[in-house]
């Protein structure tokens, strides 16, 4: 991020609200301007951590998380950022208006203050006003009568709004899959599902979502998990990548081998007939999933060559044996029409015993094996979506085309992938139905034919709570939010509570009476941290 340091210790950078948790509700994903104190890199030695003695302690910096200005600098701060969008005041151009300005606070003063927040109003090409907002957070308390009840937060913003009518609405978000606590140790996962509730008329604090609510899921899943039913298809990926990095850096760091036997070895006995009993490796989900009974002989080829090759010499190794036993017809393999590897088209040349010369020399036999293993991948995939009845070939064109190069095709074939694995943790997991895998599949699809790669994107998929009550509605919330509301358009302002399982703000440590595994762990009453947000509106003259 590319900062402007004021006045020596202050800093301000511009970023998306949806970046800041606090601020998401507020700003969605439009610019705002974060200010914050500059962060000082302090020095340490190795020792300085471990109490060494230090003769031999290496210097290494810490960066300190981001830091809060007092509550009265950023006052004074949002005091000069709205005089100087006030046409009142001279020699000032208000044209348009610049974008919300935030600023981080100690909480210095009573009421516990962690941001302070300004919003410019703009009629037409004049801005007319500014909102001002505040949060406010206190520490965890598993005590719930403690909590603000809903009247006490209508009362709040009449007092400062004097609204003829007000209107009232829930938000809440619960984990369904993803990271669990055993015995109060967290087991990280790289895959998360959680849902978001919105619904109206709420009666009381930390109520279930309705089923008339309207939820969204928001699905993240990371490729490797080991309890998905695609790690042993992940594993065939990976070694597939393995191949497409040695291609591109010329240095390739070669996969443990999964048999015992020697690559040539499982050539030659395939070559000679020996047909290899299955493997206990696959695990059933996986087989039922996407395994097919119609492997041709190149793609059973790789299935023996992607479990135990350890070096280039076996991939040409082995390869040389195959086209051998093509040249002098020892083999009359069966093969798919529409296969495209070079190994394929030697196969169909020695049906007519001319069979063009190869040389199996330097990255030729890795390059082959890379295609072998996208055409018996592809077919996978293809298999397994169309069976499935989640697409059409058509909508697949851009991740079969093999009319760009290996490496874009690798690129492609991982997004696909990918796509799987959010499909199958969605079915597996969650159960959902077909409507919804459909729906999922092409959001899926038509995202990653315009985006790169990226494990951390998440896919969001309208859904019935009904469809998911039995996973939320005995479990806790992770956020759980109200929010009064009243008058129109810019002319709108909002009091909000956010109950929240974590603290939303990260630049202050928040004092608790209750230990860490009463906070996040398996407590039949869970500790919540509260955070409000008010607003209030000034009018320029």
């Amino acid at each position: 991020k590319v900062s402007i340091v004021f006045q020596d210790d202050i800093q301000i950078f511009k970023t998306d609200g949806d970046e800041i948790a606090v601020l998401n509700v507020y700003c969605g994903n439009q610019p705002v301007f974060i200010c914050e104190k500059v962060v000082n890199i302090s020095n340490c030695t190795d020792a300085d951590a471990t109490d060494g003695d230090g003769d031999d302690a290496q210097p290494f910096k810490t960066e300190l998380g981001p830091q809060p200005l007092t509550v009265n600098q950023a006052r004074q701060l949002l005091s000069w950022y709205t005089l100087s969008q006030n046409a009142s005041v001279s020699a000032v151009d208000n044209s348009s208006a610049l974008y919300p300005l935030w600023v981080r606070c100690d909480m210095s003063d009573p009421a516990g203050t962690t941001w302070f927040g300004v919003d410019m109003i703009s009629m037409g090409n004049k801005v007319t006003g500014a909102k001002l907002y505040s949060v406010t957070c206190k520490g965890s308390t598993v005590d719930k009568k403690s909590l603000i009840t809903i009247d006490e937060l209508k009362q709040e913003h009449k007092k400062r709004h004097h609204p003829s009518s007000m209107v009232i609405k829930g938000s809440a978000r619960y984990s369904l899959f993803g990271s669990t606590v055993v015995e109060n140790t967290t087991i990280e996962s790289q895959s998360s599902v959680t849902v978001d509730f919105k619904w109206n008329h709420v009666e009381s604090i930390l109520e279930t979502p309705p089923l008339s609510s309207i939820a969204t899921l928001n699905i993240k899943v990371g490729s490797g998990d080991m309890r998905s039913p695609m790690f042993e298809m992940f594993r065939e990926l990976e070694f597939l990548l393995t191949l497409a990095d040695g291609l591109r850096t010329g240095e390739t760091e070669w996969m443990e081998p999964v048999e015992s036997t020697s690559a040539v070895d499982l050539t030659k006995a395939y070559i000679e007939g020996n047909k290899k009993l299955k493997t206990e490796t696959d695990t059933p989900i996986f087989n039922s999933l996407l395994e097919r009974g119609d492997l041709d002989f190149v793609e059973q080829l790789w299935v023996r060559m992607r479990k135990s090759v350890t070096s280039y010499q076996d991939i040409g190794d082995c390869l040389r044996l195959v086209t051998e036993a093509l040249r002098h017809g020892d083999v009359k393999p069966w093969i798919h029409r529409d296969s495209n590897s070079s190994l394929s088209k030697l196969i169909l040349q020695s049906y007519h015993q001319q069979i063009d010369p190869v040389s199996l020399t330097g990255l030729t036999p890795v390059h082959m094996l890379l295609e072998m293993g996208l055409d018996k991948m592809r077919k996978d995939y293809i298999n397994y979506l169309i069976g499935e009845e989640l697409t059409t070939l058509n909508h697949l064109y851009y991740y079969l085309s093999t009319e760009v190069d290996l490496q874009e095709q690798v690129i492609r074939l991982r997004k696909l992938h990918h796509l799987l694995e959010i499909i199958v943790t969605c079915s597996t997991f969650l159960g959902l139905p077909y409507d919804r895998l459909f729906l999922l599949t092409q959001s899926c699809l038509q995202h990653y034919k315009t985006h790169p790669y990226d494990e951390d994107h998440k896919f969001k998929l309208p859904i019935k709570p009904a469809l998911i009550s039995h996973f939320y509605q005995k479990e806790h919330p992770v956020t759980w939010g109200v929010e009064v509301s009243s008058g129109h358009s810019v002319r709108e302002v909002r009091t909000s509570m956010q109950f929240s399982d974590r603290p939303l703000v990260d630049h202050v440590i928040f004092e608790t009476e209750y230990p860490n595994e009463t906070i996040n762990g398996d407590s039949e009453d869970p500790a919540f941290f509260s955070t409000m947000v008010c607003c209030s509106i000034i009018n320029f003259a």
